[in-house]
């Protein structure tokens, strides 16, 4: 029997001690429990669990917080992570998933079907989750291989308002969807390329900024890229 280990995170010492209690009615779970993001962050890199539930109003550094921190590592990237909340409504929930979790979990919770909950938000999405980041990155560096070709078509007059066109339409997709799937640097830099090829488009601006720009983005695929890399080599090891 194979063991699912999660780890908890949780100011309330009373909340961690019911869902170590509860999860490990089924036997196949092993809890550990966390007291702030901060050493949530540090234990998921050192024991890299199988799920994270993870509480979404903590002081100092809240669920979200913690979350993208999480996907800022490389060696935490991919872990499947459950929001436990009292802040169940429709409105909430769609937040925290565009946010990238696995699921949300309301409080309060049954005791005696939390294991249950938590794996059928667990399995389905898990690989789901990973594949719709990796479809990401693997669609940014793409976009980054065609920014690349329209930036040397940029200084040829004939050629110019083209690039830029295709420009602003290849960013304005990466910022939208960027922010959705965790890659709020990628989100960020296209959005400002975006303003910067709207800019050159209307005739104002500079070229350097533009290039500045251009360069800040191809260089946060490349970072993403190299993570994902990464991540998938932790994973075969």
């Amino acid at each position: 029997m194979s063991s699912l280990r999660v780890l908890h995170i949780d100011d309330e010492p009373d909340i961690r001690e019911v869902v170590a209690m509860s999860l490990e009615l089924d036997p196949e779970f092993t809890v550990r429990g966390c007291s702030s993001g901060s050493d949530g962050l540090a234990a998921a890199a050192e024991q890299l669990p199988d799920l994270i539930l993870l509480d979404v109003m903590m002081p100092v550094m809240d669920g979200p917080t913690t979350l993208l921190h999480l996907r800022d590592n490389p060696r935490t990237a991919e872990i499947p992570v459950i929001f436990m909340t009292a802040r169940a409504q429709a409105r909430e929930l769609d937040h925290f998933k565009s946010l990238g979790a696995a699921g949300v979990i309301a409080k309060p919770f049954d005791p005696m079907t939390l294991a249950g909950s938590v794996r059928s938000q667990m399995r389905p999405r898990q690989d789901g989750l990973a594949e719709v980041r990796s479809g990401f990155v693997r669609r940014a560096s793409e976009d980054a291989a065609s920014l690349a070709r329209y930036r040397s078509a940029l200084g040829d007059a004939a050629t110019s308002s083209a690039a830029l066109v295709r420009i602003r339409e290849i960013t304005h997709g990466l910022a939208g969807a960027g922010g959705i799937f965790g890659f709020s640097e990628i989100s960020d830099a296209a959005e400002a390329l975006e303003e910067a090829a709207v800019v050159a488009l209307n005739g104002a601006g500079s070229s350097e900024a533009l290039e500045l720009a251009l360069d800040r983005l191809l260089a946060c695929i490349e970072v993403a890229s190299h993570r994902k890399e990464i991540a998938h080599r932790s994973v075969d090891a």
